[in-house]
């Protein structure tokens, strides 16, 4: 039994004279202790996935699925209150900008506090104990000062770190991260993701970790999804999609990897043309069709998805086109 299980999750805003849809048959599937990376553009449709699993989606949303359970028990049919209890205890979230999810009100040791509370650490030393080890194992030092500290009294760094301590506090079974070091320097953002992932591995935790950090993922995660225009194009093991990548947004992705830049001196960076199409007006067909440079007359019809055991690719010409490597 997976402990998340997606199936065609698709979500739409209302906006005036209509409807947009941001996400689009949406399917995941995540098993206690494994590690899911998902990458896409801005509005790829990544972050609203995660934020509709959560029920954190605005009421302009309509979210539907085939399937959305946690644990085998499907969340869909719960009620608000239910649904948030059982999240609230077995699924826990970072988002990118540390001082959006702190209240700037309170103390951190108050934040902290509250959360711990919740999770039944109702006994004021074992509180204060816990408190120290979360911190601790998140790589702070001078835990006495950031504990009496408001949030904008501490570094960028310093607040995400408490986040992942926050995060840890209640012993989820599934972290997701939602590209958790973007808003941080290059050094600190190599430390806590290197750290935030070797806390998931000893804890035995499942994590999604959305980001753009493709070294990352090659050499942490176990699954990768990549998505374009609310769409998952390419999916599975991460040796399958950086070895055998079939779809070519997922080459075009790969190509941008400085890594992999055989050029000359003064050439063109590898990039598809034009940009990336508004929700609002989607071409017809494959979406990534007037970019493609493989496209051809047939791509104005939508491609079904092609699944190949766990490899999953949204493409008419999957594993025909020859890619240079």
């Amino acid at each position: 039994m997976a402990l998340l299980q997606v199936d065609n999750l698709t979500v739409e805003f209302a906006i005036p004279g209509g409807s947009v849809k941001a996400l689009d048959n949406f399917s995941l599937r995540v098993d206690a202790g494994s590690y899911h990376g998902i990458i896409g553009e801005s509005g790829s449709g990544k972050s609203i996935a995660m934020l509709a699993i959560m029920g954190l989606l605005p009421k302009t949303a309509t979210i539907t699925a085939d399937q959305l359970a946690l644990k085998g028990r499907s969340i869909l049919d719960m009620s608000t209150t239910e649904r948030r209890n059982t999240l609230y205890q077995d699924v826990s979230i970072i988002f990118q900008e540390p001082h959006n999810s702190l209240n700037p009100s309170f103390k951190i040791k108050s934040q902290i506090n509250e959360t711990l509370e919740a999770h039944g650490y109702n006994n004021r030393k074992k509180r204060t104990q816990r408190t120290r080890e979360l911190l601790s194992d998140v790589g702070l030092v001078h835990i006495d000062n950031i504990l009496d500290s408001y949030p904008h009294q501490l570094t960028a760094g310093i607040l995400q770190r408490i986040m992942i301590a926050i995060a840890l506090a209640c012993e989820p079974d599934l972290l997701i991260a939602d590209e958790p070091t973007a808003s941080l320097d290059t050094f600190e953002q190599g430390q806590i993701t290197e750290q935030l992932t070797t806390l998931v591995r000893e804890r035995n935790m499942a994590m999604v970790l959305i980001a753009h950090d493709l070294h990352l993922m090659r050499e942490q995660t176990d699954y990768v999804t990549i998505m374009y225009c609310g769409q998952i194009v390419e999916s599975g093991s991460k040796d399958i999609i950086f070895e055998h990548a079939k779809h070519p947004y997922t080459h075009s992705i790969l190509a941008s990897e400085p890594s992999t830049w055989n050029i000359p001196f003064k050439s063109h960076v590898p990039s598809l043309k034009g940009a990336t199409p508004s929700l609002q007006h989607l071409p017809v067909g494959c979406y990534l069709g007037p970019r493609c440079p493989y496209a051809e007359a047939h791509c104005v019809q939508a491609p079904e998805p092609i699944y190949e055991n766990e490899h999953m690719t949204r493409c008419h010409f999957a594993g025909s086109i020859k890619y240079d490597r």
